[in-house]
């Protein structure tokens, strides 16, 4: 079942197609897909959870050690997953700024690149800061619930808790950015 699963995430390509590679129907591939996706979402929180199974402090030595980044308890970014067109009065809104549809998943790693927060529910059109400040991560840490900064690309504002690179830097600025 993960196999026949596995081919199609990694495929892209369509439920027939899956099942003559594996000499399986359609239904019984669509079936598969769903079951594993289910047993994929249950387990998520197990194996998906920020800060995770590691202590702050361990974080935020990682991060010092690989990049002199005191005080950072992860790095946040967004990818566009690729989906196909869904039909309706808000296919519009999954169109990104690539012009393909996707969903715009937010992730944040730790500083062994594991994925600690992951937040895959808004249209492609909606840009990484307004996902973030809708996420409870963001929640989380204007709160002062969590000890330490998260780092971020230039489509993040700056804020107390999260990071983001000077636009223009200056000499000094500049080994801030690297």
């Amino acid at each position: 079942m993960v196999c026949v699963a596995l081919r199609f995430f990694a495929s892209g390509a369509f439920l027939y197609s899956v099942g003559d590679a594996e000499q399986l129907n359609k239904a019984t591939i669509c079936r598969t897909i769903r079951s594993v996706c289910l047993a994929i979402k249950a387990l998520a929180d197990v194996f998906i959870s920020f800060p995770g199974h590691r202590r702050l402090c361990d974080m935020k030595e990682e991060f010092y050690r690989i990049a002199g980044f005191p005080n950072v308890i992860g790095a946040v970014d967004c990818t566009h997953i690729r989906i196909k067109a869904p039909s309706g009065a808000h296919e519009a809104d999954f169109v990104n700024r690539k012009s393909f549809h996707s969903i715009n998943v937010q992730m944040v790693c730790n500083a062994d690149c594991v994925i600690s927060n992951v937040v895959a529910k808004w249209p492609g059109s909606v840009h990484d800061s307004r996902i973030f400040r809708a996420s409870e991560i963001y929640q989380c840490l204007s709160q002062g619930e969590f000890s330490g900064v998260l780092l971020g690309d230039r489509g993040y504002g700056c804020q107390p808790f999260l990071l983001t690179p000077f636009t223009d830097p200056q000499e000094a600025q500049q080994a801030y950015n690297h």
